[in-house]
């Protein structure tokens, strides 16, 4: 059985001809899928080296514990997470996001004078199934509505991740197919927020949600992530309370 290791795998950087030739948006590269904190902190990370709508680029998610929602990212909102999800944060930061690895399973991520974030990935029966599964599929089923709606429906318990999908409809209106082929779960992680101390990872109480993309109620991380937009953004929808942070240096 093959064995993959997430910073190997996240290094495997794949290029503009890796990606699906059809009208789609698509993007490719590698994520922290979501993690909580019981201290009602949330983060995600996202970090798409090839796009096929403007430059690549990193981002990360912040939910405070009141339910405000900021996208962190290293380029403008019309070509980052914002494009599709900026209608249901408050704001949107442009500055660095920088990602360091000390170990092919332990990974630090930060953006300066925001966040101090270490994660420990490992993995599990679970993801090793899933990974085993995804990255043997062939590229036709990722994009059927009916496999992915059955992946998302069998993943979320098997992972005990909450309710999962893969495919449906983000805030600003475009369809999604997320496709991750491979999988861990985050065993421990850190992290530091505008000085605070985020806690300890666990699920909240209620699961949170933008618009169809459900938040995972663990910690996972996956590598060779690529997702596609088939559809166009609804007229007229911008990224909502957009704040252009000054860009500092790494």
């Amino acid at each position: 059985m093959t064995i993959y290791q997430p910073q190997s795998s996240a290094e495997a950087t794949p290029t503009l001809a890796d990606l699906p030739e059809d009208p789609a948006e698509h993007f490719a590269g590698y994520a922290v899928l979501g993690l909580p904190f019981t201290s009602g902190h949330y983060l995600a990370f996202r970090d798409f080296p090839v796009s096929s709508v403007g430059p690549g680029y990193r981002s990360v998610w912040h939910r405070t514990p009141g339910g405000e929602w900021t996208i962190y990212a290293n380029t403008a909102p019309e070509f980052s997470c914002a494009r599709y999800f900026g209608a249901a944060v408050h704001h949107t930061v442009e500055t660095d996001v920088v990602i360091q690895w000390s170990g092919p399973f332990t990974a630090q991520i930060m953006v300066p004078g925001v966040l101090d974030w270490r994660l420990e990935l490992g993995t599990s029966p679970a993801t090793s199934m899933l990974t085993a599964m995804a990255v043997r599929m062939p590229e036709r089923l990722w994009r059927s509505e009916l496999v992915l709606c059955a992946m998302g429906a069998f993943a979320g318990p098997l992972l005990n991740a909450g309710k999962m999908k893969v495919s449906g409809v983000v805030p600003n209106g475009q369809t999604f197919q997320a496709q991750p082929r491979q999988l861990w779960q985050v065993t421990d992680s850190q992290a530091t927020i505008l000085g605070e101390d985020a806690g300890t990872p666990g699920p909240p109480e209620v699961q949170d949600h933008l618009a169809d993309f459900w938040l995972p109620q663990r910690g996972l991380f996956g590598a060779r992530v690529g997702v596609r937009f088939p559809s166009t953004a609804r007229p007229g929808v911008e990224p909502v309370g957009v704040r252009r942070g000054k860009k500092q240096a790494a």
